[in-house]
């Protein structure tokens, strides 16, 4: 199958999870000698045409149009004030990926697709305009939404893109039944969306692949004692991720374990927030910050080197974060109220119990959780290797990516009611 992939973020340009999942999951669709087309962004540093891993990648480069967009846009975009120049990226991206296909490579390279797989918003002006001009079927990935990410109604602009994306797609896939409910409440056709959780690579996120070494070294560089426990944060510093909430529950572990590091990994609007906040609650020598985004390796490495691992998530519609956490043999702590993905992917009671649910909104119910761990090692060796076994059952990319290629047939061979 000819396969046409447009995703805002794609490596070596990765902010979030959906320029992880991409990237594994066209991996994934070469394996299975499939051809992937992707086009993404391109931030001025990067080659225009390229092929990774068997992968054609497309990054036409953007033009600063940042003169003329505020006078053609509407009064909700020019309030985004610096947010504006984003999302002219964003629209500047669509145009010029659109323009590019249609264009050049169909009429002149004579290139032709089965399918078109749409991640995100960010991607769905070109993916609507694409199915269009090109009468090809597309399905609209909706990895989170904008009313959950906002945690309120959000920009109005951008629920439109979502919506129209969903009504020109024959499917939508999307990564939770969390998310699944979320969707159908907003008045999303139930039946055009598919749950396909998302994955990992058990053999790159694996314990055994860090050497001891590697793992002390992580832990010297935070100043964590050989008898200290070590908790790991990895993620945006917004307040959607419930960092600000972990670290109010820092003083309920410390009481019962004082011996007990946090290391709060990622970058956000809210650092400055959040260092402030450990000081006014006195853990500001338990708490350590690394305000970066760390390359891949780096980060497999820190999951190594911790004990356990904390995601108090308010909205989560999956969590891939927990699930790198649990491949690399480690208990988990995660949000479980409203949209939360984690609800799924994390067992918290009985034989396969891999972790703790939590009340995200309530710094005593996530103490509750991590001293649940804390107390007792052998509890704590069992819940990781449970998790491992967890992700080599249910989300390994092979088994991911059959999924999405089961929807992606009955999609291309014309197996759905929703044709425009």
């Amino acid at each position: 199958m000819n396969i046409c992939l447009l995703t805002w973020e794609y490596p070596p340009k990765i902010v979030g999870g959906l320029g992880t999942y991409t990237y594994e999951l066209t991996r994934q669709l070469v394996k299975m000698e499939h051809n992937v087309c992707v086009f993404t962004m391109n931030d001025g540093t990067l080659k225009t045409r390229e092929l990774m891993g068997g992968v054609e990648v497309h990054r036409p480069k953007l033009l600063d149009i940042s003169e003329i967009f505020p006078d053609v846009v509407t009064e909700e975009i020019r309030r985004w004030g610096p947010g504006m120049r984003f999302f002219s990226d964003v629209w500047l991206y669509n145009i010029l990926v659109s323009s590019k296909i249609v264009n050049d490579m169909v009429p002149n390279e004579k290139r032709n697709f089965d399918i078109l797989s749409v991640h995100d918003w960010l991607s769905a002006m070109a993916g609507i305009t694409l199915k269009k001009s090109l009468k090809t079927p597309m399905v609209f990935h909706l990895h989170s939404t904008e009313k959950g990410r906002s945690l309120g109604d959000g920009s109005k602009l951008i629920n439109d893109l979502e919506r129209k994306a969903a009504d020109f797609a024959e499917k939508i896939i999307t990564v939770s039944y969390a998310m699944k409910d979320e969707l159908i409440s907003y008045g999303f056709p139930s039946d055009k969306i598919e749950v396909v959780w998302n994955g990992v690579d058990p053999n790159k996120y694996s314990l055994e692949r860090v050497p001891p070494e590697k793992r002390q070294q992580i832990r010297s560089r935070y100043k964590i004692a050989p008898d200290e426990k070590m908790i790991l944060f990895i993620g945006r510093l917004t307040g959607v991720k419930g960092t600000d909430r972990l670290l109010m529950a820092m003083p309920h572990v410390l009481s019962k374990f004082p011996k007990t590091k946090l290391v709060i990994v990622g970058k956000g609007e809210m650092e400055g927030e959040l260092v402030r906040l450990a000081a006014s609650l006195g853990i500001q020598n338990n708490v350590i910050f690394n305000f970066n985004m760390l390359p891949e390796e780096e980060r497999i490495a820190h999951y190594a080197a911790c004990d356990l691992a904390v995601f108090p998530s308010l909205y989560e519609p999956f969590g891939i974060v927990a699930l790198e956490a649990m491949s690399m043999n480690k208990p988990v702590v995660v949000g479980a109220r409203g949209i939360s993905g984690m609800r799924e992917i994390v067992v918290s009671g009985g034989p396969n119990q891999c972790g703790y649910h939590i009340n995200p909104y309530d710094p005593q119910d996530i103490a509750m959780g991590i001293n649940m761990i804390l107390g007792d090692e052998n509890h704590m060796r069992t819940l990781g290797e449970n998790a491992r076994a967890r992700v080599l059952s249910e989300f390994t990319w092979d088994v991911i990516s059959r999924r999405i290629m089961e929807v992606y047939t009955r999609v291309a061979e014309g197996k759905s009611e929703h044709f425009y």
